[in-house]
């Protein structure tokens, strides 16, 4: 099937509100729950989820506003638009416009990864998708396409996963209470944005690799009024500056935790996974990635690429994870 074949059409988005309240895997009752989401391509392409990290949300593919992985998803790009329909959603509990926490709420329930897998399954429902041709996940989008994987494998022919696995690794738990420590506290002395600054600052330091920061980093630091600031607090700050103007601090807090609460059972995923392990990544070491492909009940692959940008390859190495797409999405 070729793009000329297909239709063309304009992204198409809106927001779904599922006809009953929505009870959570870790309990509590959600009342009310809308799903924002988009879609982008063919009418009559296949449509392939596209789901990436907590900031990630419904807006994939460039159009009328950018997409946050637009270098990899458009029109003869690694995902080509031209011949898959491309669907996006926000995440339950983030920052986007579907449900979550506003500001200065402390009560918002805690979110699973088979969660969000619900509430997709309701907006397939009703968008009239009885099959996804693929799940692309990466980090958080990952685990929630592991969760799909196993509570709702007729919804996806394959799943391509990203450096996420089966299970959170103790030290990144580690690194990301940290983080929430930081966002509670500030929250409760009124600086929310500030805590949350701070701990994407924090956070920005496990997404990348030690090689990366010696190559970029490794200049003189800057006199400054209060004291020396080094290249790498500039630039770490840089981005927690650019983060808390944008995302709501609570809902930060809710996906952080909703990630170091992800478990799924790889032997009940029966469904074709293809996985992409990073040699550089922090957060998820190629261990637990070779532990989830020996454990999975049905057919994978494991794909081990090495990558200066550690966990956060999946937005940079955009040659080698066209190959990866175009092998997995061709079966």
């Amino acid at each position: 099937m070729t793009g000329s074949a297909l239709k063309q059409t304009h992204a198409l988005q809106g927001e779904y509100a599922l006809p009953e309240p929505l009870p959570l895997h870790f309990g509590g009752v959600l009342p009310q729950v809308r799903v924002a989401w988009c879609l982008d391509g063919p009418e009559a392409a296949p449509v392939v989820l596209v789901l990436g990290g907590i900031s990630a949300g419904r807006h994939v593919v460039e159009s009328d506003r950018p997409g946050w992985w637009r270098e990899m998803m458009g029109p003869g790009r690694a995902m080509d638009t031209r011949q898959y329909r491309v669907l996006g959603i926000d995440f339950l509990g983030g920052s986007g416009m579907t449900t979550g926490p506003v500001a200065g709420q402390t009560d918002f329930p805690s979110i699973s990864a088979y969660d969000q897998a619900e509430i997709i399954r309701q907006l397939l429902a009703h968008l009239g998708i009885a099959q996804l041709h693929a799940v692309i996940g990466a980090s958080y989008g990952g685990m929630v396409g592991l969760a799909i994987g196993e509570r709702y494998p007729q919804l996806a022919q394959r799943l391509i996963i990203i450096s996420a696995s089966h299970r959170t690794h103790p030290m990144a738990t580690a690194w990301r209470s940290v983080q929430r420590s930081v966002v509670r506290y500030a929250l409760s002395h009124g600086e929310g944005a500030e805590g949350l600054r701070i701990a994407r600052a924090l956070a920005m330091a496990t997404y990348r690799s030690a090689a990366e920061f010696e190559q970029r980093f490794s200049g003189e630091p800057e006199r400054t009024d209060q004291g020396f600031r080094f290249p790498v607090e500039s630039y770490l700050f840089a981005r927690g500056d650019a983060y808390a103007a944008t995302y709501v601090p609570e809902s930060f807090v809710c996906l952080s935790e909703s990630i170091d609460l992800h478990c799924v059972n790889p032997a009940e995923i029966k469904v074709p996974v293809t996985l992409v392990a990073i040699d550089e990544d922090q957060l998820v070491p190629l261990e637990d990635m070779r532990a989830l492909r020996a454990q999975l009940g049905g057919i994978s692959e494991l794909i081990e690429l090495s990558s200066k940008y550690g966990h956060d390859a999946f937005l940079k190495e955009t040659n080698a994870l066209a190959s990866v797409f175009a092998k997995a999405l061709s079966h």
